[in-house]
């Protein structure tokens, strides 16, 4: 999935998902994983399921059988777990006002003010305060996402050159609607395991061929994030997918499947639903001018303490502190010279948390403080143009689309990294 719509899917996704019309059953609560030093429930299991039952049902896909969709939940759920327990290791959290904009702009989509969006959920017995927290942990795990992705991904110089003079960056600019299977092969895995996953995905593939839903053999056979949603990962342009799905994707015609595809993460299968659209046009650029003050988080400075000497700027800042001034006195930036000034930014010049609080900021406003891989930032934007695309914003335009197609599997082999390091004790069958 796009990095830049995760969270929006999420939030797009959530409330459906949620809006059951009873309240669940009562029953004696016991647990039935841990995770590392943490349980997981019968409640939060049954509590997951119905929101499966329910996404599934409302996405018209077939349900797949009740033990195999509770293994898949139990799954995800584990994976959930373990991504905000690495989340809280780093000190991630989300302030309540970025919280209140998240949920104003889920109550926009569903065509509601915020207070008719709470009393909605409440009708539908669900509690206000649950489902806030629920949105927390999901911008908590974007913005994990977003930071694991990032640390993990370089674009070199040379990989752009190769990029811009390739056919691909001249030619086929189609969209691609793609759904996938991942069946995840742990890191170590020995060749008695290897081929009992290989076997897996075959089976998934032969159901696949005798006519069954894909989105259901997503669901009962995918380990992606995804697959509770039939494993579809959205439109793209050939540039913006990994290289292994782009070679596939390239073979197919709409409606058709691939053979069992092999990467590091395990084995794949993708399906092309439709394609869309034809050659390159030439496209203006998105610019924007901006400043910042960067606190970095080193050896020497904590991520806490990084947090507070921003916190300390923001307040001057808010009390009518002059920016350039500041930056240049405090931000360990090379722009701090500048008064922070960064210049003309294109799409993709900036890392991703950084360019997302940009791109929302009003016009000489101070953002909040930002949290990314380089530390904490202070943003504000002064300008914004349209202009037409130069070597410069080509490269950018490159650098982006590189990216993009690195992000999922790097995402990908972070959580199988993060599953094969856990400890995880299962107690679902025990009485």
């Amino acid at each position: 999935m796009n990095r830049f719509s995760f969270l929006t899917t999420l939030l797009i996704v959530a409330t459906p998902a949620l809006a059951q019309n009873s309240p669940l059953p009562i029953e004696a609560d016991r647990v039935i994983a841990i995770v590392n030093n943490e349980a997981i429930t019968q409640y939060d299991l049954r509590t997951r399921v119905n929101s499966a039952e329910s996404n599934l049902k409302r996405q018209g896909t077939p349900m797949p059988p009740a033990q195999i969709l509770q293994r898949q939940v139990l799954e995800r759920l584990i994976v959930d777990k373990l991504q905000m327990q690495s989340a809280t290791e780093l000190g991630m959290k989300v302030s309540d006002a970025d919280l209140d904009s998240a949920l104003r702009r889920i109550a926009e989509g569903n065509k509601l003010t915020l207070d008719a969006f709470k009393q909605a959920l409440e009708k539908d017995n669900i509690p206000w305060s649950k489902f806030r927290e629920e949105i927390r942990q999901e911008i908590v795990v974007a913005r994990l996402r977003d930071r694991e992705v990032d640390s993990r991904v370089t674009i070199s110089e040379g990989e752009i050159d190769n990029y811009l003079s390739s056919a691909e960056a001249r030619g086929d600019s189609a969209e691609y609607l793609i759904s996938h299977i991942i069946v995840r092969l742990p890191e170590q895995a020995g060749p008695d395991q290897i081929a009992r996953l290989r076997a897996r995905a075959a089976e998934a593939q032969q159901r696949l061929q005798h006519g069954e839903d894909f989105a259901k053999v997503a669901a009962a056979y995918s380990d992606a994030p995804d697959a509770l949603s039939g494993g579809n990962i959205g439109v793209r342009t050939i540039d913006r997918l990994p290289t292994l799905y782009a070679d596939a994707v390239s073979k197919l015609q709409p409606g058709q499947v691939s053979d069992i595809l092999r990467s590091s993460a395990g084995f794949h299968i993708i399906k092309l639903v439709d394609k869309r659209g034809g050659k390159l046009a030439a496209k203006n650029v998105q610019q924007t001018h901006a400043r910042h003050i960067l606190i970095k988080v080193t050896e020497l400075v904590s991520d806490a303490e990084a947090r507070r000497k921003i916190d300390d700027i923001k307040a001057r800042l808010d009390n009518g502190a002059d920016f350039a001034e500041l930056a240049r006195k405090y931000s360990n930036d090379l722009s701090s010279s500048k008064g922070g000034d960064l210049g003309w930014l294109a799409q993709g010049a900036t890392v991703p948390d950084f360019e997302k609080t940009m791109n929302a900021l009003p016009l000489n406003k101070v953002s909040d403080p930002v949290k990314s891989s380089f530390g904490w930032h202070l943003i504000e934007v002064l300008e914004r143009r349209v202009a037409e695309g130069g070597q410069e914003q080509l490269r950018a335009a490159a650098r982006q689309a590189l990216r993009e197609r690195k992000a999922d599997e790097a995402y990908e082999d972070w959580l199988r990294q993060l599953r094969d390091r856990a400890y995880v004790e299962y107690r679902l069958e025990e009485n």
